[in-house]
């Protein structure tokens, strides 16, 4: 054993979170070796020694970027696939989702604040190496595993290793994000997900740069690359917020660059805001505004188009683009009448852009906490 291993023995011995520390990828040094510089996302924190960056869980220790949150984990729960949102995507069948702490952006809407804000890292409770959650997922029946709650961005190296843990057993990869990440860090991540939910927040950089404290143009360029450059099914998520990012032009131009960028088939979920964190202020999304924006998306050519957090079976529900018929019914997020043989419409044979089983799922809407460490493995 080398003198860096016994050390690093030695300190897990005598702090038991240093355990959870890792090295991190995506970093260098600046020249004059005064601090080191972070890579991962577009937020580029430089770090003295002792810093931590905005995210909270990547420091500089001894002039090397650490991860200080791998295999701690929280709120292990078995849900639908549906609720990630990802509507094409193994529809009826289970995920079993987790995420830990910290976040790359700031938003003032955060709806898991509690966690993606969180500085007390001793609540995330939960001891889970990659290999325990991927046989949980295994044994539990899942047939994904989703790293939520939180952007798994800024745990990236933990959300790998777990990814590739899930690949040998069989298990799907799921990423919830917004897709803040650099050209330099997203070919890795997105090598080992199988989807992702991408939540594009507005489409102003004036949204951005006030409301999330970060900037539209690299959620764009993850987009842009995850349809050309990747075989990762995506699926986009706009949380529409009453005076914030609900204007008519604002939806016309993101339909717009959407169809025109990624494809008419990229499924598109427009989703209700309630007041939360730091946006108390506002009212709750009407149902009227999201049926007014999934018309103008449907106007500018997008063929999936649903609607999210109110009840709407009708608009949740997925339809042939061809001849229009009814081929996935859902109630929230159970599954109903199921019209499709894989990707192919049972009524006229079109295809159906998505993965898809032989048969839909029979998860149902049912949310099912997990301890992880029932599955812990030596």
């Amino acid at each position: 054993m080398d003198i860096a291993s016994e050390n690093l023995i030695a300190e897990s011995e005598q702090n038991p979170d240093s355990a959870y520390i890792v090295d991190g990828r995506y970093w260098h040094t600046l020249d004059d070796k005064s601090a080191i510089h972070c890579d991962l996302c577009p937020r580029a924190c430089v770090l003295k020694d002792g810093d931590r960056g905005f995210c909270f869980v990547r420091q500089n220790i001894d002039g090397q970027m650490k991860l200080t949150t791998y295999g701690r984990s929280t709120g292990f729960c078995i849900d639908p696939i549906e609720k990630k949102p990802l509507n094409h995507f193994l529809p009826g069948t289970s995920v079993l989702s987790f995420g830990t702490a910290g976040c790359n952006l700031g938003c003032q809407f955060c709806q898991n604040w509690s966690i993606s804000k969180s500085r007390e890292i001793e609540q995330l409770s939960e001891k889970a190496s990659p290999e325990s959650i991927a046989l949980a997922a295994s044994r539990l029946g899942c047939a994904s595993v989703a790293f939520t709650y939180n952007d798994p961005v800024v745990w990236a190296e933990y959300a790998i290793e777990t990814a590739k843990a899930c690949r040998q057993l069989g298990i799907k990869a799921v990423a919830v994000t917004a897709g803040y990440i650099t050209d330099q860090a997203r070919p890795e991540f997105y090598s080992v997900m199988d989807a992702a939910n991408v939540d594009l927040k507005a489409f102003t950089d004036d949204f951005y740069r006030r409301v999330t404290l970060s900037a539209l143009e690299p959620v764009l360029k993850t987009l842009v690359w995850l349809k050309r450059e990747s075989n990762v099914w995506f699926e986009i998520t706009n949380l529409v917020i009453p005076g914030a990012n609900d204007s008519t032009d604002e939806f016309n131009r993101m339909c717009e660059w959407i169809a025109r960028e990624l494809g008419p088939d990229v499924p598109l979920h427009f989703t209700a805001f309630h007041p939360d964190f730091r946006m108390n202020d506002r009212d709750a999304t009407p149902k009227s505004t999201l049926l007014r924006a999934r018309e103008i998306a449907l106007s500018h050519g997008l063929q999936h188009v649903y609607t999210g957090n109110v009840d709407d079976r009708k608009h949740q529900s997925t339809y042939c683009q061809s001849c229009k018929k009814l081929v996935i019914e859902r109630n929230w997020y159970e599954i109903g009448r199921y019209d499709l043989r894989g990707n192919c419409c049972k009524h006229c044979g079109a295809t159906v852009a998505g993965v898809f089983g032989a048969e839909k799922g029979d998860w149902g809407r049912r949310r099912m906490p997990v301890s992880i460490e029932a599955w812990s493995t030596p």
